[in-house]
């Protein structure tokens, strides 16, 4: 429901901060992590498998902790940013934003007229807590934070001129699919991803603002903030429970094929 951003407050204040995805739409796993220490969760509805019922469901499980909740929405849809922050999300991240004017049009559909085009509905929204927090749209557009994902060598042609856009608070280098622009997927360590990622920091930390991104070849999550980096999602549920029943698997089978190596058959 309707609050102070805190997120939005400590990035601005210069804090470097950590988080998790949520992939799997699961309630119970946003849940789980937001009990650990991250300083937030990213609820992913662009490749993760829930939608806007399942995301204000994880917004009621996890809003008793405090903890913040960021969603990253499909694409730049006016319409469906509109939905999502009726439904009471402060913090937006918008991937695949290209240019500066693209930048203008995510800002415009999350914001109050007259900063934006933010349709009204706000006595009968969630995120006024159903219109009993009167003043709402007064303060909405200020609690706003909003991350946009530059993702292409496009973008980063524009970079200066995207990170420049009034209402942008962060902007995000997606590296992988920013690799994927130049025939290059998943080979993040070749020289010319690396090159195209230096260009891309020069122009992010030029705008004064504070920088996300996710570890990549190269740059580990200690290096991201050793470098200045302030938004930084370190791990995901689907990750954590794959790699920790793996580990198990692993140690019980392993522990089963020594029991068998040095058990001595009975005699009778």
């Amino acid at each position: 429901m309707f609050k102070k951003n805190a997120l939005k407050t400590k990035l601005l204040a210069g804090e470097q901060l950590f988080g998790v995805w949520i992939e799997t739409g699961s309630v119970i796993n946003a849940e789980i992590l937001a009990q650990t220490g991250f300083d937030f969760l990213l609820i992913d509805l662009e490749h993760g498998q829930g939608d806007i019922r399942e995301c204000i469901d994880i917004l009621r499980a996890v809003d008793s902790t405090g903890v913040p909740c960021v969603v990253r929405v499909p694409s730049n849809d006016p319409v469906f940013l509109k939905r999502i922050l009726d439904g009471g999300v402060q913090s937006i991240m918008v991937p695949q934003v290209s240019t500066a004017q693209e930048a203008a049009a995510a800002v415009r559909a999350c914001h109050y007229p007259p900063q934006g085009r933010r349709g009204y509905a706000a006595p009968i929204v969630r995120a006024s807590q159903y219109g009993a927090k009167a003043d709402y749209m007064a303060r909405a557009n200020d609690e706003i934070l909003l991350i946009v994902q530059l993702e292409s060598a496009e973008a980063l042609e524009h970079a200066s001129e995207i990170c420049a856009v009034n209402g942008v608070d962060v902007p995000f280098l997606g590296v992988n699919d920013m690799a994927g622009s130049i025939g290059r997927l998943e080979q993040l360590d070749h020289p010319d991803v690396r090159s195209l990622v230096a260009k891309a920091e020069t122009a992010m930390r030029a705008s004064g603002k504070p920088l996300g991104t996710v570890a990549s070849a190269g740059a580990t999550w200690e290096s991201l903030v050793d470098s200045g980096y302030a938004f930084v999602p370190v791990a995901n549920d689907v990750s954590l429970l794959r790699d920790a029943a793996i580990a198990k698997v692993a140690a019980q089978r392993s522990f089963r094929g020594a029991s068998r190596k040095t058990t001595k058959p009975a005699r009778y």
